[in-house]
């Protein structure tokens, strides 16, 4: 699996891929370039959207446009008028706090959690079809990457500054978790945990920030394979194409020095591998 360079976006901090099953096309964000950026692999084109705020994670809206998390909460946004309606902000007022990542489950309900750079203050959030939200997750450092098993009774989470994957018993029907238990647990020398996807046999594909590479575990936690990236700052995955077989990477640039961008020049660019699994479409947000 070779991972080939599809956008040379030259992204800051490339992040949140989400695949269009409707357009097929793969939309992610560039959080510190405050963009959202569009790309159709059928016909190469490329498009972005310049936003008032940093755009963190996104999803689509059962009924139509996206929502966001953002520097300063939730957002619905509307990339035909490019419009962004205000929706909550349950950490406002917190200093240097921001949404980090984050997913819809089957049920429709939207996940997402946020970080700083010290501490663990953060916390991950549920909102729920009728805009409101539970705060699920407290301490966290970072928050991450989040995906469900394909039988839904399983919820895998990243705590990326203590370099672990969560596994939770999960109740689709409530939107509950329980049992809380490391699912990968890695050493610092390793890479930090970013974002990941949950393909359509059960194995967690996870970006391993700093370390060059994408790992692929299996439902036991045992790792299956390994993506050597070009790039050291993979940040994020999903499955998209017209199979749901090709595997979405984006990275990030910021952090690089110059020496550093010399020896990796594609950091910040958008790559896709051709995988033999597939992947399992992302559910849009009921609210």
């Amino acid at each position: 699996m070779k991972p080939i360079n599809i956008v040379p976006s030259q992204n800051k901090l490339g992040e949140g891929p989400l695949w269009s099953v409707k357009e097929q096309a793969i939309y992610w964000v560039d959080i510190d370039g405050k963009k959202i950026q569009r790309f159709y692999p059928e016909t190469k084109k490329y498009e972005y959207f310049e936003m008032p705020v940093k755009v963190c994670l996104m999803a689509f809206r059962k009924k139509g446009g996206m929502i966001c998390g953002t520097e300063d909460g939730f957002y619905f946004w509307d990339p035909v008028a490019q419009g962004m309606d205000f929706i909550t902000h349950p950490e406002k007022g917190k200093k240097e706090a921001r949404f980090n990542d984050g997913k819809v489950d089957r049920k429709g309900r939207l996940w997402a959690g946020t970080m700083t750079f010290k501490g663990a203050t953060s916390a991950l959030y549920r909102m729920n079809s009728d805009l409101s939200v539970n705060k699920m997750i407290s301490e966290i450092t970072i928050s991450n990457g989040i995906g469900w098993s394909p039988d839904n009774h399983i919820m895998y989470y990243v705590d990326s500054l203590r370099y672990v994957i969560y596994a939770f018993n999960y109740d689709l029907a409530t939107g509950t978790i329980s049992n809380q238990r490391p699912f990968v647990q890695m050493d610092s020398d390793f890479g930090i945990p970013d974002g990941l996807t949950v393909d359509s046999e059960g194995y967690l594909w996870c970006a391993i920030f700093g370390g060059w590479k994408i790992m692929r575990y299996d439902p036991s936690g045992n790792i299956a394979a390994e993506i050597q990236m070009p790039v050291s700052q993979p940040s994020s995955c999903t499955f998209g194409g017209k199979e749901l077989d090709e595997l979405y990477i984006t990275s990030i640039s910021e952090g690089l020095t110059e020496e550093d961008k010399v020896k990796e020049p594609m950091a910040g660019d958008l790559f896709m591998v051709k995988t033999d699994v597939k992947g399992l479409p992302e559910p849009d947000f009921a609210g």
